[in-house]
């Protein structure tokens, strides 16, 4: 059993979500979000963020950090502050020792609906599924969450192949 946490940047709404699991067993720790307020200057924003992310990590120790990829915006300032955001999650991560893996929205979908194209609403209902969560999930917690289930699918199914080939 591994102990991730999943982050989904943003620079108004990061989510998060912890997870425990061996690729076959899925358990949910915590998940939340961090709101933002857009009065307050950027740098102060990505202050929040990092100290509220090194919080979750110190509260549930994860053993990994799985972070969304960045993805190509049509905005080039939103691309940039999502680029800091991500800088904080990650330098919060690596502060506290964690191992950063990151994955694209296509590869997260997949591993959690089947289908990397699949709507947001059908990721948040499956990752509702899969961890047996009855309440409605914030977008941005069912992202962080997804991120989290993709990792801990990815390091099993590579874990099965290491193993496999010392047979």
């Amino acid at each position: 059993m591994i102990r991730t946490i999943g982050v989904d940047p943003g620079s108004r709404f990061t989510g998060f979500g912890i997870v425990e699991g061996d690729g076959f067993h899925l358990r949910h720790i915590h998940h939340g979000t961090v709101k933002l307020p857009s009065s307050r200057p950027l740098p102060e924003r990505l202050q929040i963020i990092f100290e509220q992310i090194k919080v979750s990590i110190g509260t549930y120790t994860p053993e990994f950090m799985a972070v969304e990829e960045v993805f190509f915006a049509k905005n080039v300032k939103s691309a940039l502050s999502l680029g800091q955001a991500r800088g904080a999650v990650i330098l919060a991560g690596t502060c506290s020792g964690l191992a950063i893996h990151e994955y694209s929205a296509l590869r997260i979908k997949q591993s959690v609906a089947g289908y990397g194209r699949a709507p947001k609403e059908q990721v948040a209902g499956m990752v509702q599924r899969l961890l047996h969560i009855d309440s409605t999930l914030e977008p941005d917690a069912a992202d962080a969450l997804a991120v989290a289930v993709c990792h801990i699918s990815t390091w099993s199914s590579n874990l099965r192949w290491k193993l496999s080939e010392k047979s």
